[in-house]
């Protein structure tokens, strides 16, 4: 970054000293991962320079020739990455991916269905603070309290909420919810209320890419997803289309004039419907991104993230902390600290000091604020990438246990940060 060190020292200096922070320290953030320099590069090209609003082929602008095959090159990675038939690689981000479904789908004052915020469900899925909650009027299934099904999803209930208050679209995804999801039983659920079925696959698209966890393309009728996250590419979003399109448009019409419809009316739902040019230097990244997805040493991956999150999962239950839904089939896992005399927010203050990121994070029926919570949020897709083995994560585990212990004890936070820099690092971030 010679030259940005020249130009504008001050933000040479904030990258650099975030650089630091992400290799000196434990991200634990379900959410964040570590993209490759090739996908750095691509990110940060001249690709930026250019504006293609439009469709390859089909811009508004001229000169777009190169670009055109970038974009098609991400489509065509993504088709393949996940068997589908039609892909919209242009949204900004998850969320706005998301708006342009509800535009899509949905008018103002129509009902949706989704996970409850506060049981581990997304803010586009209906949060009365969000556009999804305040243009919409929005109702949610959660998780249960107690019982066999502690900490998941009843499929009876979440049938017999969309017969009460039948939805025009029903929203799969979480973003703090360790369990995988039966899509035939939504689907079933859908078609008998009349709903438009949608799974939000943010956090998991790597491990449905892989084949790790169960495929929503065969059963919704559409599927969004953000690109970093388990999947290990640049922030942004992606809209797909996987193999039926039946229930929206019913049977008249052949199949492929069936996902003309629906693929019209989603790209129009991103241009110009809630977006502008889109990011070309973006979508180049995620090309590559995909392409890195497709090699067998992605899938190798993310088995290694679901088997840290298993055995980071049991260590803590070992030691007597409370696993939201008693375990994890996934990457993330939910600590219920009710019972530690801990909250979330001073457990993330805690661990920070000890150089270990997690984020606060609310827990089912949780008692204190959002601002405060009782749990926290952690994940294996980040340090997996630096090749942190599941003997590594037990280790992490009996470190953060002895922060969560004594939370105000300076000299116990000095000493786990230094067994954290020394593991840190056996695995450096970006090796030379």
């Amino acid at each position: 970054m010679s030259a940005l060190h020249q130009h504008d020292p001050e933000i040479a200096a904030c990258i650099a000293r975030e650089l630091e922070r992400q290799e000196d320290g434990l991200e634990l953030i379900a959410s964040e991962n570590f993209v490759s320099p090739a996908v750095m590069e691509a990110a940060g090209s001249v690709l930026t320079n250019k504006y293609a609003e439009g469709l390859p082929g089909k811009r508004y602008y001229g000169g777009c020739v190169h670009v055109d095959d970038a974009e098609n090159l991400a489509r065509s990675r993504a088709r393949a990455l996940f068997g589908c038939d039609w892909v919209n690689v242009q949204p900004h981000s998850g969320a706005s991916a998301n708006l342009a479904i509800y535009l899509a789908f949905l008018k103002p004052g129509d009902t949706l269905l989704g996970l409850n915020l506060s049981h581990g469900g997304h803010l586009t899925h209906g949060s009365p603070v969000n556009f999804s909650g305040l243009l919409y009027k929005a109702e949610f299934y959660g998780v249960e309290a107690d019982g066999p099904l502690e900490g998941r999803i009843d499929m009876d209930k979440v049938r017999d909420q969309a017969r009460a208050v039948k939805p025009k679209l029903i929203s799969i995804g979480a973003s703090a919810y360790s369990r995988d999801f039966d899509y035939a039983a939504f689907r079933a659920i859908a078609d008998e209320v009349g709903a438009f079925l949608w799974m939000d696959m943010a956090h998991t698209a790597g491990l449905i890419a892989t084949k790790l966890l169960n495929d929503p393309m065969p059963h919704c009728h559409v599927v969004s997803t953000t690109t970093h996250k388990t999947l290990r590419g640049t922030r942004g979003g992606m809209l797909l289309l996987g193999k039926d399109y039946e229930n929206p448009f019913g049977k008249t019409a052949p199949k492929s004039g069936r996902l003309k419809m629906m693929s019209e009316l989603l790209d129009s739902a991103v241009f110009p419907g809630v977006q502008g040019g889109p990011l070309m230097h973006i979508i180049a990244a995620k090309a590559v991104a995909f392409g890195e997805a497709l090699r067998p040493e992605f899938s190798t991956y993310c088995k290694s993230v679901i088997a840290n999150a298993s055995a980071m999962a049991a260590a803590f239950s070992s030691l007597g902390y409370r696993i939201v839904s008693g375990g994890t089939d996934n990457h993330l896992m939910l600590l219920d600290l009710s019972s530690r005399n801990i909250t979330g927010k001073a457990a993330e203050e805690a661990l920070s000091r000890a150089h270990i990121t997690v984020n606060k994070n609310m827990v089912p029926f949780d008692r204190n604020s959002p601002l405060v919570t009782s749990g926290i949020r952690l994940g294996t897709p980040a340090m997996t990438s630096r090749g942190f083995t599941q003997e590594d994560f037990r280790r992490v585990v009996g470190m953060m246990d002895r922060v969560l212990c004594v939370p105000t004890d300076e000299t116990v936070a000095a000493q786990v940060k230094g067994e954290v820099l020394a593991l840190c690092r056996e695995r450096p971030l970006y090796r030379s």
